[in-house]
Parts: structure tokens; C-alpha cells; sequence
């Protein structure tokens, strides 16, 4: 193949790579209208999906779902923040490791919760709201970037719970406070995971695929309805 068809080839898969990017993810004015909506609401807790740690400091989607939480509850939107997330791909509990940082920018840590069972998007929803549900919230919310609240958005409602309030990140507001934004020295070594085995050894494609769908918590609910029949 000659270098111009090789160049050519290159920018027709970035350009359907970027339009399937925004096929899944939710519009600016979509966002802000979920937004709009949240605020006419206080929610008992915001649940925030983990993203894996890599032992320095958090990445741009990592600080991106943790100071919007930050931003959910200095406006009073939310009262509780929920990090949820296991150690996954990296030796580091997720949501452990975000909550760490959220204390550090400023979160109260009374007002800090965390989840540590969770290896995919759709276990972080269900065990978090699980969680949430037995210790007595009623209200809750799901924040995140746009791409992953739209990819969860029919799993949120039809398997979990339709009062589940979507409040994915309107990045228009997250700038007017990115001067403000730090990178704040955190101990990881609190949520530092001893003999790690990443997910990728643990489990096969298939079953992280099938775990992704929502398929692990699909099983362990039908192996506790058995247990309690």
C-alpha cells in the first residue's frame, strides 16, 4: 500500500472513529438539560463510576467525574458522593483511590462514600445503588462523562431503577473552574492492592465481555434467589 492510500485509509477510520464517539455519547445541549433538570432536585448521593489508577495522578477523565461530583455538591445538587470501583486493571481500588482525591480537592470526608466490589460500568451502578438502598438513601443520581451515562442510560433504567437521576458532566461548566483545578498528592499506598491479578488474567474476552452487559450481576442474582428459595 502507498503512503497517500495508507494516509488516506488512516483519516477515513479516525473520521468513523470520532463519529461513533459521538453516536454514543449524549450532545452539550443534552447535557445541559439534564443538568438543568437535576437542579430543580437535591439527590442523597451522586454515584461516580472508577477509573483505573496508575500510581501517579488521576487523568483527564478521572479528574473530569471527580470535580464535577465536586461541583454537584458545592451547588447542593447532591449530599453524598459515591466513588464505586475494585482494583481492576490496575493494583489500586478505584473508588477507594477517588475518594482520596476527592477529600484532598475539598469533598468533606463525612460526605465521601465508597464501593469497592465493582469490575465493570454496569456493576458500578448496580452494587452502588444496592449499597445506597440498604444504607437508607432514597434519592440517587449517576454522574459521569457523556459517552458512558448514554452507553449505561437503558441498563440504568430497565435493570436497576428508572428514579435514577442522570446528571452527566457539562464540560462548559467544568472550565469555568479548571484554573482552579489541582492535581493533589494523595497516599495511594492506602488503596494499593498486595499480589494484584489484573481482570485481563483473571477472566477470558468473553466473560469480561459478558460481565460488561451486566451478565455477572444477572447470575449472582439468580444464584441468591435459588439460595432463598
Amino acid at each position: 500500500m502507498g503512503l497517500k492510500k495508507f494516509l488516506k485509509k488512516t483519516l477515513l477510520d479516525f473520521i468513523k472513529f470520532i463519529l461513533i464517539i459521538l453516536q454514543l455519547s449524549f450532545t452539550a445541549r443534552r447535557c445541559r438539560r439534564y443538568f438543568k433538570e437535576a437542579r430543580k432536585n437535591s439527590y442523597d448521593v451522586l454515584i461516580v463510576p472508577g477509573i483505573p489508577f496508575n500510581g501517579k495522578k488521576g487523568d483527564f477523565i478521572m479528574k473530569g467525574r471527580i470535580y464535577w461530583a465536586k461541583y454537584l455538591f458545592d451547588e447542593g445538587i447532591i449530599k453524598n458522593i459515591m466513588f464505586s470501583g475494585a482494583a481492576v486493571h490496575t493494583p489500586w481500588h478505584e473508588g477507594k483511590t477517588m475518594a482520596l482525591y476527592a477529600e484532598a480537592i475539598g469533598v468533606p470526608k463525612e460526605h465521601i462514600l465508597t464501593e469497592d466490589k465493582a469490575e465493570h460500568s454496569t456493576e458500578n451502578v448496580f452494587f452502588s445503588f444496592k449499597k445506597c438502598m440498604e444504607a437508607g438513601y432514597s434519592k440517587i443520581a449517576f454522574g459521569s462523562d457523556p459517552v458512558q451515562t448514554k452507553v449505561l442510560r437503558k441498563f440504568i433504567i430497565k435493570k436497576v431503577s428508572p428514579e435514577i437521576a442522570l446528571i452527566p458532566i457539562v464540560y462548559n461548566l467544568l472550565e469555568i473552574i479548571e484554573n482552579q483545578m489541582i492535581d493533589p498528592d494523595i497516599d495511594h499506598h492506602k488503596t494499593f492492592v498486595k499480589d494484584f491479578i489484573p481482570l485481563r488474567k483473571r477472566e477470558k474476552f468473553h466473560q469480561r465481555f459478558n460481565g460488561t452487559l451486566g451478565g455477572n450481576i444477572i447470575s449472582q442474582e439468580i444464584i441468591k434467589n435459588n439460595d432463598n428459595s
